[in-house]
């Protein structure tokens, strides 16, 4: 096949050309320009797209032996990626900005640009297998080193780009095999530093950067019962379940920590409350992107909300083309943000994503007169 290799200029896409050379495909690197100030985007392990990892992708492809060009896509991702980041925070919502990378640049925009050139498939660094059945159907399931399992920021991706994609680090032993592999192969990138945080924001200041490109919009940090109890300068920076950087005025009359539990943006208000006020019942969730059949109601699944969350025991309570409804019931689930991505498993395998959209609590199930989600 031919095969184009996102080289971000790290170890793990480095490695996973290797491999994909080694299996004898026809394989050309290309590193993205994200940024359009790249020499500001890295700072130690924070952020990418800097002249560095341009370089460093450069010197693999070297070392490989492929050919390798740099494609801009600095204002696909600045309109899509940052755009839908901004907005959803000024929405009230809590978006992770690594699957809207992955939706609108590098399985959308980088790989229609290579099936437009000719190429078969488009390899990139990420840990997930994929598992080919023999009648040619392709299932997207979790890596076999689960502390390095990125299925939950692929799911968004659909099985038909899953189709034209390969993560030949799926099968990797750990993070440690795969810098001995690159060691092993001659690339300098392979005690490089991982990138962490939001690549675009290099000094790991969310609110910061929201802060610069929303504005101030000062309102009240209320309680339950409406009472102000703080000022904040912006509900954009705030999120379901954060605890620390809420500056409160006046402490709980508990003496208990406090919480965020709603972010309105119209009101500028942010409301905060005890811990418990966080539980989840139910969780439903719309523009779903399914593996294989719409699960029906009372299918047993895990989900995971959260990059580097844990999945937990599920019940779909309702499901179709559109959206998602599941039970999470005692599984101890809590601060769940409208706009986080909801990723529902079989075991290892992935059978759909879907953005969230509200939460249900305990208590609100268990008021008179409640029908469910």
């Amino acid at each position: 096949m031919r095969v184009l290799a996102a080289l971000s200029g790290g170890v793990d896409s480095a490695v996973a050309a290797a491999r994909a050379v080694d299996a004898g495909h026809d394989v050309v690197g290309v590193h993205m320009a994200l940024s359009r100030t790249p020499a500001q985007e890295r700072t130690g392990s924070r952020g990418c797209c800097s002249i560095e990892d341009a370089g460093d992708a450069r010197r693999a492809a070297d070392v490989l032996g492929i050919p390798y060009y740099v494609w801009d896509m600095s204002e696909r991702f600045e309109r899509t990626v940052v755009a839908d980041f901004l907005a959803e925070y000024a929405a009230g919502r809590t978006p992770n900005p690594c699957v809207r990378c992955n939706e609108h640049v590098k399985f959308a925009a980088l790989l229609d640009k290579a099936l437009a050139l000719g190429f078969d498939a488009v390899c990139t660094g990420h840990y997930a297998r994929v598992v080919e059945h023999p009648d040619g159907r392709r299932e997207l399931h979790r890596a076999l080193d689960p502390d390095k399992d990125q299925s939950y920021v692929l799911a968004v991706m659909g099985p038909d780009r899953l189709a034209r994609s390969l993560f030949p680090l799926g099968d990797a032993a750990s993070k440690g095999a795969v810098r001995a592999e690159a060691a092993a192969r001659g690339l300098s990138v392979a005690a490089k530093p991982d990138s962490y945080d939001i690549c675009f924001v290099a000094d790991g200041d969310t609110q910061g950067f929201l802060r610069e490109r929303l504005g101030s919009q000062p309102g009240d940090v209320v309680d339950e019962t409406g009472a102000v109890v703080g000022r904040h300068d912006g509900a954009y920076a705030y999120t379901v379940g954060q605890r620390r950087g809420l500056a409160l005025g006046r402490p709980a009359a508990d003496g208990r920590p406090r919480y965020v539990l709603a972010v309105e943006p119209v009101q500028r208000r942010v409301v905060v409350g005890p811990a418990d006020r966080l539980a989840v019942a139910h969780v439903a969730a719309d523009a779903a992107v399914w593996y294989a059949d719409v699960p029906a109601a009372g299918t047993a699944c895990a989900v995971q909300v959260r990059a580097h969350g844990a999945p937990v025991p599920a019940r779909v309570l309702a499901a179709d083309g559109d959206g998602v409804t599941v039970d999470v019931g005692d599984a101890g689930l809590r601060g769940v943000a409208a706009g986080q991505s909801l990723v529902l498993y079989d075991g290892t395998r992935v059978l759909g994503q879907a953005t969230v959209r509200a939460t249900v609590s305990p208590a609100q199930l268990a008021a008179p007169g409640r029908a469910g989600a």
